[in-house]
């Protein structure tokens, strides 16, 4: 999932990453990110939106992997059309917290898998019903997908958007995307749409406000939704085809890799074992479904 950094989503999908506006800290570094609260947090104040933002997201613990789940559906969206659901979606991302030079990093990898809607079973081929075509299925396997935290940044202050829902706090932010996009259709007429990048990523993140406030506790109890609204992925052979595709999903944060569904952990397991766990460092600039795909094309020619 890739949260609140625009820059950041310049090179990454987001899938769940789960996405932030800031980069670098101007504070000095300490044990926990930040301090943990002795009053109840002011989210208008941008330390404690903070500290209810990784609470929520992550953990203020520094080097603690978290999991955050989802699953859902993914549907056309075409003009002139009867939308459909085409595939069922299921996702995580695997995170930890570190500090860094003058702030801190949110060092994560994600996985996203398409699943038949009948079976439920992992896809390796899907017959587009646009142009009849047998498409092999690429996966999503993004390594890294990292953000960076700070304070104040070149968009001003820290300030996640937040509502009060009785007792719980909703944490959210709405990110539309455009930028260019690295499959150019002069090179990859059947797989761009354009040569832009456009795209919404709208996330959700529910915790109570009581476990938020709690100094004791560094990893509050969350859920998330994630709505994304983007073009046909570069695997689906579409071309410049009109229409997006829509996916809704909706799941939760665990720190036990035994708490994903055992299938989803077997299939890793299996191809990718490195996406049990989040990278240990900051190596690489983000992966996302579309350079991920430019490399697989690059490594077959």
């Amino acid at each position: 999932m890739r949260l609140f950094n625009r820059s950041v989503l310049l090179t990454s999908l987001c899938l769940f990453a789960l996405v932030v506006f800031l980069t670098g800290c101007s504070h000095s570094v300490q044990t926990h990110v930040p301090k943990a609260a002795t009053r109840p947090l002011d989210l208008a104040k941008p330390e404690d939106n903070m500290t209810a933002f990784l609470k929520m997201r992550i953990t203020t613990e520094l080097n603690k992997e978290v999991y955050f789940y989802a699953s859902g559906k993914i549907y056309s969206f075409v003009p002139g059309e009867r939308d459909r659901a085409l595939f069922d979606f299921e996702m995580y991302n695997v995170g930890k917290i570190v500090q860094t030079e003058g702030g801190y990093q949110m060092l994560t990898r994600e996985v996203g898998f398409y699943r038949d809607l009948k079976t439920g079973e992992y896809l390796a081929k899907w017959e587009n019903p646009w142009t009849k075509k047998t498409e092999e299925v690429i996966h999503v396997w993004n390594d890294p997908v990292n953000q960076k935290f700070q304070l104040e940044g070149p968009r001003g202050k820290w300030a996640v958007p937040f509502t009060m829902l009785g007792d719980r706090v909703v944490m959210n932010n709405d990110i539309f995307l455009t930028y260019p996009s690295p499959l150019k259709v002069a090179e990859y007429p059947e797989n761009s749409a354009s040569d832009s990048y456009e795209a919404a990523e709208l996330f959700q993140f529910f915790a109570h406000k009581a476990d938020l406030d709690n100094p004791a506790i560094q990893n509050a109890p969350a859920e998330v939704s994630w709505t994304r609204i983007g073009p046909w992925l570069p695997w689906m052979g579409m071309g410049q085809r009109a229409g997006n595709l829509v996916y809704q999903t909706r799941g939760y944060k665990t720190e036990k890799w035994e708490d994903l569904p055992q299938h989803m952990r077997d299939f890793i397991m299996g191809k990718f074992p490195e996406f049990k766990h989040a990278p240990d460092a900051n190596t690489a600039e983000n992966e996302t479904s579309w350079t991920y795909f430019k490399k697989l094309k690059s490594a077959n020619k």
